[in-house]
């Protein structure tokens, strides 16, 4: 049996935070224990404190850890690093519901002492045939392509307790965490099989928003800790990119949403198209970073991905 804890940042996540912390508490475990259930929010205004407090009192596996100032993800996970004394940590991003086995799947491969750190596989709930929604769905799809061969954090992550804290001027935590655990010898590990569900921009501002604050980041976690994630690459990218829009290959299915097929043409036409907003995005994170010296580790809010993550029951 391998015991983890989860550990969730949350700002202003009431729309998703109760169903987060109820799939959590039913998951499907076999050789997998959650031994408790660690949520740090950070400066919430919304009902966020009130929700997590309410389970927090009825379930005593959840621990409710708060800060009074929004001081970014890094502060909020090295507050939760602190406390947490079991050997596997599961970061879990407060706006995701996970599959009802994906807890089981994310942690059983440390197993193997060698493994460090494994991923998730994100599956947007967005619907496909609008264009936004086939941006997050493209997205998706090539950082699984990419990770398949170059494993790629993101999302839903699960690493062993080996070190006491991020930089905290990262906005980028999964990417500064590869280093550290690559750095000790061990493994990363992606898999797909544990699948977490989430809500990708559904307005063009808030997909440039979310993409020059990624970028930047992984600006930032080349200089400061000298790695490069595997989705900077563009020699990388572009053959799957290409492979994709033109043969596209199917994703998981979304409990309680029927199947969305987007034809041929729209593949043609607006491939290219999120390819150009992710160019741009670039650009402007590019800007950011070496510019304006911006270090976003507290960022405006993407405000349409943290809207309620439609799935069916997947454990609640």
């Amino acid at each position: 049996m391998i015991s983890c804890t989860v550990a969730i940042m949350a700002y202003n996540e009431e729309a998703n935070i109760g169903r987060l912390l109820e799939a959590l508490l039913q998951q499907r475990l076999k050789r997998v224990q959650i031994v408790e259930i660690v949520v740090v929010t950070s400066g919430c205004t919304d009902g966020t404190d009130q929700i997590v407090a309410s389970y927090a009192r009825r379930y005593p596996q959840v621990r409710h850890l708060r800060q009074p100032r929004r001081e970014g993800k890094a502060s909020a996970i090295n507050l939760a690093l602190r406390t947490i004394r079991q050997e596997v940590i599961v970061l879990h991003s407060a706006d995701t519901i996970p599959a009802p086995d994906a807890i089981e799947h994310l942690v059983r491969p440390f197993e193997d002492p060698e493994v460090g750190m494994t991923g998730s596989r994100p599956v947007p709930t967005n619907d496909p045939r609008r264009f936004m929604g086939y941006a997050a769905h493209l997205e998706w799809q090539l950082h699984h392509q990419i990770s398949l061969h170059r494993p790629k954090m993101g999302e839903v992550i699960a690493f062993r307790n080996i070190f006491r804290q991020i930089p905290y001027d990262s906005a980028v935590d999964e990417a500064s965490i590869e280093p550290l655990i690559r750095g000790q010898g061990l493994r990363l590990v992606y898999v797909p099989e544990a699948i977490i569900y989430n809500r990708g921009p559904e307005t063009l501002s808030d997909f440039l928003k979310q993409r020059r604050r990624i970028y930047a980041g992984h600006l930032y976690v080349r200089d400061m800790l000298g790695y490069r994630v595997s989705t900077m690459s563009g020699r990388r990218i572009l053959p799957l990119f290409l492979k994709e829009i033109l043969f596209p290959s199917p994703t998981p299915p979304v409990p309680g949403q029927p199947a969305r097929r987007v034809g041929r043409l729209r593949h043609l036409v607006w491939g290219p198209l999120v390819a150009a907003l992710e160019l741009y995005g670039r650009l402007l994170g590019r800007w950011d970073y070496t510019i304006w010296r911006r270090k976003p580790f507290v960022w405006p809010v993407a405000e349409t991905t943290k809207e309620v993550v439609e799935v069916g029951q997947v454990g609640l």
